[in-house]
């Protein structure tokens, strides 16, 4: 006999008593009438019952007996007798079959398939395999992988502890069949939909609240030993531990001589930081290398001062020292700056006690002070050395000429070859007139009708005199005598010489000028320190500076945990994914 329900979760229709199977089910175990609310949590089934005629009496008595085992056992483990297939099955199986073969060619996976019979037992299907749980809720237009779908069938342990202890409903004493280990059917029991909801939601709810805990704990706890511990020890350090330093601060510029009018565009940077910048910059480094650390401690004894077993082991300079960790240990103690903008050079010098931390600033500005000096000094000496070797050559060259012009005058016995030309040029010139007046006196005397032969004689001779002497004169002027050359080679020689002589003079006095000009472009390029700001001892203590230092120490411990910790969580998303 097949049963069925007139509407979609409604009840089954009423069962016909029957006679055989009555008298199989014992007397012990009566049959309790079932509520209303059990039939309506009923599933579809469809049942067969036997023919009176076709029940045996071992079959019977079998059945008896599974009964019996049925009534004792818990609802749970209470077998249920599996639907034969009817006739209207029958026509529909070669369907239903082809229809679970496609489903298992989709290549579905184990735990979509679990999810299908919960979704089809939630929804109170009878489903004979997974692939079947797939295809009744598709031939219901429910996917059974929605993400709504999977998240209701979360079912606390709880509620199913609650659910065991719940007694058995009474059920109806029907033979046993045989179970079919292939076809496993959810249980028809059912309850409440808002109550399972709201269960469920309370038990997702507890167990968010205890992860929220477990997961605050352990932050707290990485907290702890990555970051607050880290910092206490690091205050601990620098309010009890480190032995307490002494800064003393000093400013300076540099500064170089003004020419007195500045021509072209390079006077436009005079008198500003610009034109002492390089310079600047170079006394910055050389403050800051290891030469100046050696000089230090070669004069004032860097290293002894930060090995004493007064400082605390982090800033004291382990023995035997050397000179890359002294270096290390000047560096940090040693801290100088440069303002572009002003030219200023601000200088810290951090020491154990304010005497020492004085006595090393002076002697640091002292090296600056050198250093700035040295900067232009080849060049001032190079600019001076030329115009003083070009002086000298010239004050040589012109005792020369004077020498060689003394000995020509001493060679010709002449001094001045211009007076001597001229008071020849002189004579010959007196000669000549006195020659004119004798011959105009001979035309005169000539003139008479009968002159005096001893006059006329007398003045003739007087006029070859004077021109013999004047032609002498001229003689000697131009042509070489006996002792030597003529008058105009040697007013030649003099000449040259004396010309020489000027020249080489000349050539001094420009050289003398030269000489000059690089002196006082050497007092121009050189540069001076200007110290604006005195290093003065300290009477209290700078450094260390605890609560900033320990403010610092937790803000870097934070940083490197949150960095850490984000590097970590997108590895671990990366991996996961």
């Amino acid at each position: 006999m097949t049963r069925y329900r007139l509407r979609p979760k409604a009840p089954l229709a009423p069962r016909l008593p029957d006679p055989a199977q009555a008298e199989a089910i014992p007397e012990a175990a009566p049959r309790e009438p079932r509520s209303a609310d059990a039939a309506m949590s009923m599933r579809v089934t469809q049942q067969r019952l036997p023919r009176p005629d076709a029940t045996e009496p071992d079959s019977l008595a079998e059945g008896e007996a599974v009964a019996r085992d049925a009534s004792n056992a818990p609802p749970e483990a209470r077998p249920y007798p599996a639907p034969p297939p009817t006739a209207q099955g029958a026509q529909d199986a070669p369907a239903g079959t082809q229809e679970i073969d496609r489903i298992r060619r989709e290549g579905l996976t184990g735990r979509q398939l679990r999810m299908a019979r919960r979704v089809a037992q939630k929804h109170g299907l009878e489903v004979a395999s997974d692939f079947d749980a797939v295809r009744q809720l598709r031939a219901l237009d429910i996917d059974p992988f929605q993400r709504s779908n999977i998240i209701e069938l979360v079912v606390p342990a709880q509620e199913e502890e609650e659910r065991q202890l719940v007694a058995p409903e009474p059920r109806v004493q029907l033979p046993s069949t045989v179970f079919d280990g292939d076809r496993k059917l959810p249980s028809t029991e059912k309850i409440d939909p808002a109550e399972r909801r709201g269960s469920e939601i309370r038990t997702i709810q507890r167990d968010l609240a205890r992860r929220r805990r477990r997961r605050m704990a352990l932050l707290g706890l990485r907290l702890m030993l990555f970051v607050v511990l880290p910092t206490v020890l690091a205050g601990y350090y620098f309010f009890a531990v480190a032995t307490p330093m002494y800064a003393t601060r000093s400013e300076f510029v540099i500064q170089q001589a003004e020419p007195q009018s500045g021509a072209g565009l390079g006077g436009l940077f005079q008198g500003t930081s610009m034109a002492t910048q390089q310079d600047s910059i170079t006394v910055q480094s050389y403050l800051t290398s290891r030469a100046a650390m050696v000089r230090l401690d070669e004069e004032e004894g860097f290293k002894a001062v930060f090995s004493d077993p007064a400082i605390d082991p982090l800033q004291r300079l382990a023995e035997p020292a050397t000179n890359e960790a002294a270096y290390a240990i000047y560096q940090d103690h040693v801290k100088i700056s440069y303002d572009p903008t002003e030219g200023i050079v601000k200088m810290e010098v951090i020491a154990p006690d304010p005497a020492t931390s004085q006595r090393f600033s002076e002697a640091l500005l002292s090296y600056a002070e050198d250093q700035v000096d040295q900067l232009t000094a080849r060049l001032r000496n190079d600019q001076m050395q030329g115009a003083r070797d070009s002086y000298e050559a010239a004050e040589t060259r012109r005792a020369e000429a004077l020498a060689n012009w003394l000995r020509i005058q001493q060679e010709v016995q002449q001094i001045d070859p211009v007076g001597e030309t001229a008071a020849r040029t002189s004579q010959i010139s007196a000669l000549e007139s006195q020659r004119q007046q004798l011959q105009l006196e001979l035309q005169t005397r000539l003139a008479v009708r009968r002159p005096n032969e001893a006059q006329v004689n007398s003045i003739r001779s007087q006029i070859t005199g004077i021109e013999a002497l004047i032609s002498d004169l001229r003689r000697e002027m131009t042509e070489a005598s006996e002792a030597g050359s003529s008058l105009a080679a040697r007013n030649t020689e003099l000449r040259l010489a004396e010309e020489d002589y000027g020249f080489q003079t000349l050539l001094v006095q420009q050289a003398l000028q030269q000489m000059e000009a690089a002196q006082i472009e050497a007092n121009r390029q050189v540069r001076y320190l200007s110290l604006g700001v005195e290093p003065v001892a300290p009477d209290e203590a700078t450094y260390p500076k605890a609560l900033e230092n320990t403010a610092l120490a937790f803000l870097i411990f934070a940083g490197i945990y949150l960095m850490l910790s984000i590097t970590v969580s997108i590895l671990r998303e990366q991996v996961s994914s």
